[in-house]
């Protein structure tokens, strides 16, 4: 008897997902245990196996459509059996209704039909041939190249690659002089207003639906405050010297967090309707940037763990983030999360607490500045840090001890390995 796939849930907060590749085609023999299709979900793209032995009659969505939960995506049975019941309520139509590949066509034409535009409607500005660009309408050019004329700010679409098939590379942009150098100002060449669009994936639209009912239902409120890092720093490079582990600052104040929430657990908690959840455990959610947008692997029993372990797991979630292969076991269960942009140089900044914790804490990046010691005004480090919490759970005071504790944890950080 033929067995109907539905598209499964492989996370708690997935609705739709994307089907990224077929492993079979109709016709093929399915065995249990194989992997029969790759599927994207709102945080990771994760390989699916049958669970039925036979042969596959029919596939319900196509490489790269979107179908919701539950609907019909594949019929597995016996070669030549009857399967015309079973796919009569398949919502293929609907899945099929917003291809990715048909989106994906608009900002092609769009990116490679400019340049050829200027070229033929005012071709006298232009003093140099087009660079030459891929199929998708971008233009090649080195990386050390594209930082050049981006700090020169050099249009690239003026420049004739020298390179390999036409790449921009470093020479060209040394050598490069624009068409008005000298005494002569050459007319600009028409400008063209341009812009595309692309559909928003599985991981975007969840991202969106989960942030907005995070803001609108929790009551946010933000405390801030700033630490002296000058010990931190030293500390830093003492453990990298003595245990050869090139640890972050972000592994050490991972560590710190989790200890601190060991001891105030009602910031460590989740709000219900009839009840409040104090968690005693840590289960550390790690905000990690993606190509599409971010997901937070968790970081399990966070204050058990020593700094050599947390910096091997963070590492290895954030290389298998990029790359879509965390499992769903390992990105559910956060009970408190940390976001760190101060490696893009942001000072300080807030962050949208990730539900069903009750806050999240935004960590800036470490800057040099004066500051007072001693009576004296000395040169030191020091980091901002923004504690966002559920106002329904986490009171002003209850917040401000837990900072309280995180700070003395961060300015003596010898006291995290004792």
């Amino acid at each position: 008897m033929a067995e109907v796939i539905n598209m499964p849930r492989l996370s708690d907060t997935m609705e739709e997902g994307t089907l990224a590749k077929w492993f079979k085609k109709v016709g093929d023999d399915v065995k249990e245990g194989e992997i029969l299709a790759e599927i994207e979900t709102d945080k990771a793209t994760m390989e699916f196996e049958s669970f039925h032995d036979g042969v596959l009659l029919h596939i319900g969505i196509d490489e790269g459509s979107t179908a919701p939960v539950d609907s019909v995506i594949a019929v597995i049975g016996s070669k030549g059996e009857d399967i015309s019941s079973l796919i009569k309520g398949d919502s293929t139509p609907e899945v099929k209704e917003e291809p990715k590949v048909e989106v994906k066509e608009e900002p092609k034409v769009e990116v490679k039909e400019e340049p050829k535009v200027e070229v033929k409607e005012e071709p006298k500005p232009i003093t140099q041939d087009q660079p030459k660009s891929d199929s998708n309408g971008r233009i090649l050019i080195s990386p050390l190249a594209k930082k050049l004329a981006s700090e020169k700010g050099i249009d690239i679409s003026l420049i004739k690659g020298t390179g390999d098939n036409g790449r921009i590379i470093k020479r060209d942009i040394d050598s490069y002089k624009p068409s008005n150098y000298g005494h002569f100002t050459q007319p600009k060449p028409h400008i063209k207003e341009s812009s595309y669009e692309i559909p928003n994936n599985t991981m975007r639209k969840a991202i969106a639906k989960r942030l907005s009912d995070s803001k609108f239902s929790a009551p946010h409120y933000y405390l801030n405050i700033e630490m002296e890092m000058d010990n931190m720093i030293s500390f830093r490079q003492q453990f990298i010297n003595t245990q050869n582990i090139k640890i972050s600052f972000n592994d050490i104040i991972a560590k710190a967090v989790a200890l601190s929430l060991a001891k105030h657990p009602k910031v460590n908690s989740r709000w219900y309707d009839e009840k409040i959840l104090f968690n005693e455990h840590v289960h550390l959610g790690v905000a990690v940037a993606v190509e599409d947008g971010l997901v937070v692997p968790v970081v399990k029993f966070a204050n058990s763990k020593d700094l050599p372990e947390i910096n091997s797991e963070i590492k290895d979630f954030a290389e298998r983030a990029k790359n879509k292969k965390l499992n769903p076991s390992e990105i559910e269960g956060s009970t408190f999360t940390i976001s760190n942009l101060g490696m893009f140089g942001i000072e300080s900044f807030t962050s949208i607490i990730n539900q069903p914790n009750s806050a999240i804490l935004s960590i800036g990046a470490i800057i040099q500045k004066p500051i007072v010691k001693n009576s004296e005004i000395v040169v030191g480090n020091t980091m901002k840090l923004t504690l966002a919490c559920d106002h329904r759970t986490v009171d002003g005071a209850t917040g401000s001890l837990f900072l309280k504790t995180l700070k003395d944890y961060i300015e003596n950080p010898v006291s995290i390995l004792i």
